[in-house]
């Protein structure tokens, strides 16, 4: 989404992916939760495998909610499409890039 400004906006982001080395940050919504608001973002390592990630940011995050069943099935999404991750293979494997929404439903 473009920026609308009544001057020159001429700054640099500050959460561009060069900023972050080998790291990324990575959106996270728990679609149609009432828990949770809105998404949540983390620092990730693009070398994470998807097993690591679940299991050190969606499993400890989501389960604020009592609901969470971390050996549920879930619905994924990345970037809005439909999205069947790999355990063994890394979030850049995968395609989730610097800012990318992942979302998940029952």
């Amino acid at each position: 989404m473009p920026v609308r400004a009544i001057a020159p906006y001429d700054f640099p982001s500050r959460s561009r992916q060069e900023l972050y080395g080998d790291d990324q940050l990575v959106h996270l919504w728990w679609r149609d939760n009432m828990w949770f608001g809105a998404a949540a973002c983390f620092r990730v390592p693009k070398a994470m495998t998807w097993a690591e990630f679940r299991s050190a940011m969606v499993d400890p995050w989501a389960s604020a909610d009592p609901d969470h069943d971390p050996a549920g099935a879930w619905r994924w999404s990345l970037d809005g499409a439909p999205f069947e991750p790999t355990d063994d293979q890394t979030l850049e494997a995968l395609g989730v890039g610097h800012k990318s929404l992942l979302a998940f439903s029952r």
